[in-house]
């Protein structure tokens, strides 16, 4: 598998180490500065791209590699209002885009493990559910992708709760709490909670590196490249 990646920073760099331990060939590598040479040509270079860039530039990146009809992979975040514009895209024109919030293997079981009980808890009013994570002082968004996509999914099962606002600001009744603390190079850790007058459950994960996410990936990039359409993590690991 031929492999181009679009965003050279730490996680480019990572998946790049992982690429070619696998035995991939990373046949182009562009960062911010080398934006401006990017061509349909070279894009075409690669069996696949890997995406993961900044907000600002994301859209930009992924419908580039839609339009040159090379499947993407992207897992950059905070864009995506733009998400169902550039899925729509994608089907039109008959490509192969996946965009996760995160790659990780283990936070996609968490994110199972956490709709399994959002459904649970949707019958038992008594507990109230509360999120918090845990990032690198160089994390560009807050609330994490990953956060948002935890908290919107126990929204999406849970009837007594249909929105969300981040710490400090105070929940209403119907408003999930995210708290986003940003210290020293934390990889990431998100934590769910429930709170009832006499008891709380609490589900976590803990990335240890940015190695997990840099290994989905690239897991997902060679789940694609032969594929139409637009996927998921889920898809990719046969979760429902």
């Amino acid at each position: 598998m031929k492999i181009g990646l679009l965003g050279y920073g730490k996680m480019g760099k990572t998946i790049e180490s992982l690429s070619l331990e696998q035995g991939f060939t990373v046949v182009w590598k562009i960062g911010a500065s080398e934006r401006a040479s990017l061509t349909d040509a070279l894009i075409r270079a690669a069996d696949v791209v890997i995406e993961f860039s900044r907000p600002e530039a994301a859209v930009e990146n992924i419908m580039a590699c839609i339009n040159a009809g090379v499947p993407v992979v992207s897992g950059t975040t905070g864009w995506t209002d733009a998400l169902p514009t550039v899925q729509k895209a994608c089907l039109e024109q008959q490509g192969a885009f996946i965009w996760a919030s995160n790659f990780s293997v283990g936070v996609n079981l968490f994110f199972a493990l956490n709709r399994y009980l959002a459904r649970l808890m949707n019958a038992r009013p008594e507990y109230q559910p509360a999120v918090e994570e845990w990032h690198h002082i160089h994390k560009l968004d807050a609330p994490s992708g990953t956060g948002l996509t935890l908290t919107k999914d126990i929204i999406g099962l849970l009837n007594r709760k249909d929105g969300w606002v981040v710490s400090p600001t105070v929940a209403g009744q119907t408003e999930i709490p995210i708290t986003a603390y940003r210290e020293g190079e934390i990889p990431g850790t998100h934590q769910i909670s429930w709170e009832s007058a006499i008891d709380s459950i609490t589900i976590e994960h803990k990335a240890h590196s940015r190695t997990g996410f840099a290994l989905g990936a690239v897991l997902a990039a060679r789940w694609l490249q032969d594929k139409k359409g637009v996927f998921t993590m889920a898809d990719v690991l046969g979760i429902e």
